[in-house]
């Protein structure tokens, strides 16, 4: 799969994250109990800053995860701080670190979820949440990074009592019930108001639905050496993606800032095409030409800026004949080409664009009725040799693969996969958790948090963003990813000019575009702000 890029933030997934612990305990000597400690400690320090001083509980399983739980009981205890610790496992089957910590725990032993003791004395009596009532933070210590599956028995009832509670949670690792490997959810999960993880976030954080469960996220250091041999296959985009968009020099041409030929459009979806177009245009393409039906090409040569060429090509009713690949074919020899917008779905259009992408020559970026023209045909496009860029939400994705919607959402990053796979191209599944997959099996996650971007025509959008960046000669992958990042930051940027992401459509995220990327430039000026916050290298508060 290769290494991952600079401008990814490595997300080890659970098996790499034990090879990573294994390291720093056998061959660089740091007990794992010192790790625990450190853990336990930024955990206790989070629920000091949530409790305001009203009660917490801390609710263990019998792992290590518990264990840094027991390690925040105590030293919130030793502050003064009033705890009440829950064990979903009887105490004799704690062990190792996890066993050293509950026998180093002050004060009161551990209680059931019900406020029995495991001895069977009642303590604190009650419904099946009275060892939790009036608890105004939860530490969620239950389940840790190696979980995957469905949690059941009396974790599950743990999870369902602390979601039932109300009261602030935080989280140690990742949320009990979400794969931090994946972000499935498979059943109960915590949902969580801070989640508290270690050495690097996991993947599972930042995915959908297990990013959805996370709430803030903070990530700290608990003395892992750096230079662990671990090689993460996922990654969180960073805005240093930028950096490979060339800027234009003083004997730039248009030529030379690339070419992109937009083609789609059918009567009733003449503003995709448009869309798309101008958002090329302003993220950097030198020219940009709009292939359109014939009937439509008036239309939207009015409606569109000046700079935009157009081009006739043969159609029926409004909905592009396949006389027209050639066309394409003659006016696309370099650049890139964005395939899709607008492009409607009849049988024509259909033949159209699977003959279009299977003979160009030049880099492609697929969206809209593009994909919808490959359902159940995926494979074809293992076929081409040019850089590929497939850009489905999970609806598309579902039809690529014959599945449902429902079935992709639940796992998101499985299907991402299994589509560049079989296409041997690059997949953008979109949301607010945008995944990039290559072919290698190599992911790069968007951080997201740009709601303006739930608004028509945003995926035209990105399409003609990814199309400026291929053009501009970047590879497919990190084209898609540099995309990406310019597009959320202009969602946000957006949101901010209008004043509100509800308020946001796509021409404003269109115009936000050199905003966003004069911004980052403006950065990298000398003189200019380069600090990243802490989080971006997973040394603090990561942002969400």
């Amino acid at each position: 799969m290769g290494v991952l890029p600079d401008w990814l933030l490595p997300l080890p997934d659970a098996e790499t994250m034990r090879s990573i612990d294994r390291w720093a305990i056998e061959e660089r000597g740091v007990p794992g109990i010192e790790l625990m400690e450190r853990a336990g400690t930024g955990v206790a320090r989070a629920v000091e800053r949530l409790a305001g001083g009203s009660p917490a509980a801390v609710v263990c399983g019998k792992g290590n995860n518990g264990g840094d739980g027991l390690v925040a009981a105590r030293l919130l205890r030793e502050a003064g701080q009033q705890v009440t610790v829950v064990c979903v496992a009887p105490p004799d089957e704690f062990t190792g670190d996890a066993r050293v910590n509950l026998e180093r725990l002050p004060g009161d032993g551990p209680v059931r979820l019900d406020g029995t003791t495991w001895a069977g004395e009642q303590r604190n009596p009650g419904p099946s949440i009275g060892a939790l009532a009036g608890a105004g933070v939860v530490v969620d210590a239950l389940l840790g990074t190696g979980f995957h599956g469905t949690p059941r028995g009396e974790v599950a009832e743990a999870i369902a009592a602390i979601n039932d509670l109300g009261a602030r949670v935080v989280s140690v690792d990742v949320p009990s019930g979400v794969d931090a490997s994946t972000g499935v959810v498979a059943g109960p999960a915590v949902r969580a108001t801070l989640t508290v993880t270690f050495h690097s976030a996991k993947p599972g954080l930042w995915i959908n639905p297990g990013k959805a469960h996370t709430g803030e996220l903070e990530t700290i250091d608990i003395g892992i050496p750096r230079g662990a041999p671990a090689e993460p296959t996922i990654g969180l985009i960073l805005p240093e993606v930028l950096d490979l968009l060339p800027p234009r020099q003083a004997g730039s041409t248009k030529f030379s800032s690339g070419h992109v030929l937009v083609v789609g459009g059918s009567r009733g979806l003449t503003g995709a095409p448009r869309m798309a177009a101008q958002a090329s245009m302003r993220a950097g393409a030198g020219y940009v030409t709009a292939c359109v039906p014939a009937s439509l090409q008036a239309i939207i040569a009015g409606a569109s800026t000046p700079e935009l060429m157009t081009r006739g090509l043969p159609d029926s009713d409004g909905s592009l004949e396949t006389d027209g690949v050639a066309d394409v074919l003659e006016a696309g020899t370099r650049g890139s080409l964005a395939l899709g917008p607008g492009l409607g779905r009849r049988e024509r259009a259909t033949i159209f664009a699977r003959t279009l992408a299977r003979e160009a020559q030049i880099p492609l970026v697929l969206d809209a009725d593009g994909l919808n023209a490959h359902a159940g045909h995926l494979s074809e496009l293992a076929q081409r040799s040019p850089g590929t860029v497939l850009t489905p939400h999970a609806g598309e994705l579902g039809r690529l693969l014959l599945l449902n919607s429902d079935a992709i959402e639940r796992e998101r990053l499985r299907h991402a996969r299994e589509a560049a796979e079989q296409s041997q191209a690059v997949v953008v599944l979109k949301g607010d958790d945008t995944l990039i997959a290559g072919p290698s099996g190599m992911v790069a996650v968007s951080p997201g948090g740009a709601p303006g971007l739930a608004t028509a025509g945003s995926g035209d959008v990105l399409t003609g963003v990814i199309g400026a960046a291929l053009a501009q000669g970047l590879e497919a992958f990190a084209a898609a990813a540099a995309g990406v990042w310019l597009h959320v930051q202009a969602g946000r940027e957006a949101a901010r000019r209008v004043g509100a992401a509800e308020g946001v459509i796509a021409t404003d995220v269109i115009a936000a575009l050199p905003l966003a990327r004069g911004a980052h430039a403006a950065r990298g000026r000398p003189g200019g702000h380069r600090a990243r916050d802490a989080g971006a290298r997973g040394e603090g508060h990561d942002a969400r």
